[in-house]
């Protein structure tokens, strides 16, 4: 069985804390220093709502500034994470390397499906090299409805995948591999809630972990049997 594994970014494959902290503040200083901004950085508020579409970010953080203004500070939240993946501060959960080479070792098809900026993205996979294990990159950009299950959905049609595992660490992750009819694996790392992650079919606390439910689940003739 050509089993396929589809990843999350943010809070799955890549620590996005070792930038996030950083990036943000520097957002925040400039959005100060343009008089858009006053008080602190509202760091703890965007790890509550890690791993939604950007979008919804912006009006949260910033719900009385215009759209202008929101999209602004996005481009210029992009430019710093980019800019600090480049220089080295960001950094993969341990693993990733040895579970995405053990995956494809066994004719696993790998993806990546993120709420994440194409050029974000992009920057990650090009740093660490992802491209060596993962078949393609999907940011919801590739989607008109912003929806991680609508991009999932995507990527089942566009590479006709039948028997797949969704890996992530919030509610959107797991929505989206039940709604499309897949497994779903939550990581309980930096931004995963526990109450989200009772959703699951399975809960991993070390990504090594994941190769075990995989193979578990393409040992079986008919999908959906492990649950």
């Amino acid at each position: 069985m050509n089993y396929s594994v589809i990843f999350d970014m943010d809070g799955t494959l890549f620590q996005t804390d070792t930038i996030l902290e950083l990036s943000l503040e520097e957002t925040f200083d400039y959005l100060r220093g343009v008089n858009q901004w006053e008080g602190e950085t509202p760091l703890q508020q965007y790890r509550e709502i890690m791993g939604v579409p950007l979008p919804v970010v912006w009006n949260t953080l910033m719900p009385d500034h215009s759209d202008s203004i929101r999209r602004e500070a996005n481009a210029y939240l992009q430019e710093k994470l980019i800019a600090n993946i480049r220089s080295g501060k960001g950094q993969l959960y341990p693993g990733v390397h040895e579970l995405l080479t053990d995956l494809k070792r066994k004719g696993r098809s790998l993806y990546i499906a993120s709420n994440g900026e194409v050029e974000y993205l992009q920057a990650i996979v090009e740093h660490y090299q992802l491209d060596t294990w993962v078949t393609r990159t999907f940011s919801i950009r590739h989607v008109e409805t912003q929806s991680k299950t609508d991009l999932v959905a995507h990527i089942l049609q566009a590479y006709d995948i039948r028997d797949a595992a969704v890996v992530g660490d919030r509610l959107s992750d797991i929505q989206a591999a039940k709604k499309n009819g897949l497994l779903s694996i939550s990581c309980r790392f930096d931004f995963a809630q526990e109450e989200e992650l009772r959703e699951a079919d399975y809960v991993v606390n070390d990504l090594l972990e994941v190769r075990d439910y995989i193979d578990e689940a393409a040992s079986l003739d008919k999908r959906g049997a492990v649950r």
